[in-house]
């Protein structure tokens, strides 16, 4: 029996055609063959002045945008999604969505920390939103995974001129490397690739080390999390915890009037921003 995934991205794939090719024939060299994923951007009017902006640099921004998660992770449950992959570094709301169904829920910086862990002693991640920072900084600790990382720094460069590179990404693969190594001499022995478009790069490049390092592949990570926490479901019937402040299930019929109340009944986006099949 395959495994259907929603994936969830930051992106408004509208306006990425190169990035999201990119990401879609990863996706599909790293999932089983009866996997399918099923990819979703934001809502097309999310970004109306400049993209993707510097917003996500800013602690309330971040928490106006999971609104969109969560309605998405509602959708892929009433759809009959298997699971549903919060498939962004910041991962907002990722406690708070995972109350709301009873799929499973991955997001890739958890994915990516924990199979971090399993691959060295510790870990660091490199970001492209340098103002991001401080909320990475605090999800490590949410996670508990603190003495486990080495560092979260900027990697010198920006969103811009990661697209603007996957097709000669040479120049830029060289500015990663001088980043890591930077991050290595703080006691890194993983890195992550902060953020689902430079992961991809560094993978459409072939870089999956630096020096004696490895180079953390998040987007496959959190797939193969998703396809995993599935297994433990059907097979074996375990599933998330309900107890307690962040787990318990609150009440649908609540959802929804709190959802017109405060107009959230747009979300998630129509499935012409982005949705493909890899």
């Amino acid at each position: 029996m395959g495994i259907r995934i929603w994936h969830q991205s930051f992106a408004s794939f509208a306006r990425l055609p190169a990035y999201e090719t990119a990401l879609r024939e990863h996706i599909s060299k790293v999932i089983r063959p009866d996997t399918e994923v099923v990819m979703h951007g934001m809502h097309p009017d999310t970004y109306k002045t400049d993209y993707p902006g510097d917003e996500i640099s800013y602690g309330y921004m971040q928490f106006l945008h999971a609104h969109q998660f969560a309605r998405a992770a509602m959708a892929a449950e009433e759809q009959g999604y298997d699971a549903y992959a919060l498939t962004t570094l910041p991962e907002p709301g990722l406690r708070q969505i995972r109350s709301l169904v009873s799929i499973p829920v991955v997001a890739y910086g958890e994915s990516a920390m924990l199979t971090a862990c399993q691959l060295g002693l510790k870990f660091g991640v490199l970001l492209f939103v340098d103002g991001m920072i401080p909320q990475i900084e605090a999800n490590v600790r949410e996670h508990g995974l603190e003495s486990r990382c080495a560092g979260v720094q900027h990697v010198g460069f920006r969103f811009e001129d990661v697209l603007a590179s996957f097709d000669q990404p040479s120049q830029i693969v060289d500015r990663f490397n001088i980043a890591a190594r930077a991050l290595i001499a703080r006691g890194a022995d993983v890195i992550i690739p902060g953020e689902a478009p430079l992961n991809v790069l560094m993978q459409r490049a072939g870089v999956s080390r630096v020096d004696d390092v490895p180079i953390l592949d998040g987007v496959a990570t959190t797939m193969m999390a998703a396809e995993q926490m599935v297994d433990l479901k059907r097979r074996l019937g375990i599933w998330r915890s309900t107890r307690g402040y962040y787990q318990a299930p609150p009440s649908r019929g609540r959802l929804a009037e709190l959802a017109q109340l405060y107009g959230l009944e747009k979300f998630p986006p129509h499935d012409d921003d982005g949705k493909g099949h890899p």
